[in-house]
């Protein structure tokens, strides 16, 4: 696996800068159950208005249960699946649409469900795992294949696993795969003092 450390315009925390979204997975290598619960962990300790917790979490680990596993795959898109495929594991985030203690709309849910996602990646990187986000899947198959209520929105897929060299890839995956990572400026994203003024960077 190469270094796809971030190149940064401000110094940032080395676990940040070594986050990103790999598609190229050890089909060989899994995930242990400790490693499991750590993920889940650093997500169960993301903030969330007024400590709701509003995040709900499905695992599907290809060694302990290959049937879910698969049906979990079964959802993705036909692009993630091409990659996919090397993740042992396969994690969907959902957010719930109302608050517990008073149960008005929670507009806030999908913010904190992101924040607890990212804590999952972020402890994904300091195991020496990948994580990668998908949007790409049927949200609809996905609730009828596993009692979703509808009272939780499914937000995102997430594979996870031992990074492997981009040689487990094939045409433009590969490519995607040892392309430089890149944004955008400091100053086109973020503002400072009113909307549209660029920060100083």
């Amino acid at each position: 696996m190469s270094d796809k450390s971030a190149k940064t315009q401000a110094p940032i925390h080395d676990l940040i800068a070594r986050r990103w979204s790999g598609r190229a997975f050890d089909a060989s290598k899994p995930v242990s159950r400790e490693q499991i619960l750590s993920l889940l962990e650093a997500a169960r300790w993301a903030p969330s208005c007024y400590g709701d917790e509003p995040w709900r979490f499905i695992v599907w680990d290809k060694n302990s249960d290959a049937a879910s596993w698969l049906a979990a795959f079964e959802c993705l898109g036909e692009f993630n699946q091409q990659w996919v495929k090397n993740a042992p594991v396969l994690i969907l985030a959902t957010a719930a649409s109302t608050f517990r203690h008073n149960g008005k709309p929670n507009r806030w849910g999908q913010y904190d469900t992101g924040a607890a996602a990212e804590n999952l990646c972020l402890q994904a990187t300091a195991q020496g795992l990948m994580a990668h986000q998908m949007g790409g899947f049927d949200v609809e198959k996905t609730r009828k294949s596993f009692n979703i209520p509808l009272e939780y929105e499914c937000m995102a897929m997430i594979a996870a696993g031992h990074p492997a060299a981009a040689d487990v890839l094939e045409g433009d995956l590969k490519t995607r795969e040892l392309a430089e990572r890149t944004r955008c400026p400091l100053e086109e994203r973020f503002f400072e003092g009113a909307w549209g003024v660029r920060i100083k960077a």
